[in-house]
């Protein structure tokens, strides 16, 4: 019989020489970036705008791929337009948002919220696999390369298993970071739901991050470092279940880590420098200047009237002239659909591309 995940903790050595080493980097890191994070007056900016950024990645990884405007435009609502991969681009980051949510409100992470992620991932309920036949296979030659549990009961015992592993911190005593690199290995070979296992595991992460206090909010910019290294990925986590190679597999999950977390904080302080030079010029230039304002240019950097008329509560005529006169002098690009228009802050899009 081929390998097949067992219960938490595996009984073998994670905290190695080399793991160890590279430990210090990785929390230095994440440590600057969410202190810098916590520099940004609305955490929702960078909530929706690196959300964004890591649910185009994360379905990359899945051969989902989109453009960023494909993505944006459909964050705007504009339905006719959006293709089916933006819209699931869309579904991840509503599940990020979801995720975010219970993680705040229960500070823990269950089967049941592990559940209302998936299911707002892949717009189904279907829960846990109850039919046999899922195989994970080379994505180049569809060989079959790993078959996960196949039985119900199996999955959902490993599950609570999963469950107990990632909420009792006394479970297994070891770094965090290693922790989260042995129980993304344990979800991603349990294999539980029909769809979107890949792209639940990623959400997880980040959630798990959350969780213990690494992270306040999910902007780790992880699943870039997953599309450049796609191939070394799931070769070790097979060399996990091949040849129990945990090393090499966990230096790959902690340098992820490091590394995005570095690129993540570059592309705080730019989207914070673009907001400080847009605010010189919208105060200086415009009679209506205001914080929310500000805010929403950079929370929503595709806009139309309705929703900076929500979002400042005023006419739909006080909202189309700010939005208009913002257009004519260069702050915002103004783009017609149909009968309609919605305009485009450019300055948050170069901030997010720049340096990358």
């Amino acid at each position: 019989m081929s390998w097949q995940p067992k219960p938490l903790p595996y009984q073998t050595e994670l905290e190695t020489r080399r793991v160890l080493k590279i430990l210090p980097d990785a929390h230095r890191a994440l440590a600057e970036l969410k202190g810098v994070a916590q520099s940004i007056p609305k955490q929702d900016i960078l909530i929706n705008t690196l959300s964004i950024q890591e649910a185009k990645d994360s379905s990359e990884v899945e051969n989902i791929v989109t453009t960023h405007d494909e993505v944006y435009r459909a964050s705007i609502a504009l339905d006719k337009i959006a293709s089916s991969q933006a819209k699931e681009v869309q579904n991840y980051v509503s599940a990020m948002k979801k995720g975010y949510e219970l993680i705040k409100k229960y500070n823990c992470l269950t089967i049941n919220h592990i559940k209302q992620i998936q299911e707002i991932l892949e717009k189904n309920t279907a829960g846990f696999r109850k039919v046999p036949g899922t195989n994970l296979k080379n994505q180049k030659t569809g060989e079959i390369v790993y078959t996960p549990p196949q039985d119900f009961n199996t999955i959902q015992k490993l599950m609570d298993n999963l469950e107990s592993y990632i909420n009792e911190a006394e479970r297994l005593d070891i770094d965090h970071l290693i922790k989260l690199a042995l129980f993304h290995f344990q979800f991603e070979s349990i294999h539980p739901f029909y769809d979107g296992n890949g792209r639940t595991g990623r959400i997880l992460n980040i959630l798990y991050l959350i969780q213990y206090n690494l992270l306040d909010t999910p902007i780790l910019y992880l699943s870039r470092y997953i599309v450049e290294h796609k191939s070394d990925y799931y070769k070790l986590l097979q060399a996990v279940r091949d040849h129990d190679n945990w090393e090499d597999y966990i230096v790959f999950m902690i340098t992820a880590i490091t590394q995005t977390s570095k690129e993540t904080l570059k592309m705080v302080r730019n989207i914070k420098e673009a907001m400080a030079d847009f605010k010189i010029k919208l105060r200086s230039n415009y009679k209506f200047y205001s914080q929310d304002l500000l805010n929403h240019l950079f929370k929503q950097p595709y806009t139309k009237i309705e929703f900076l008329e929500r979002e400042l509560d005023v006419s739909r005529v006080t909202a189309a002239g700010y939005l208009n006169q913002l257009a004519d002098g260069g702050l915002l690009d103004k783009y017609k659909l149909g009968r309609s228009n919605y305009y485009v802050n450019h300055n948050v899009l170069k901030a997010l591309h720049q340096n990358t």
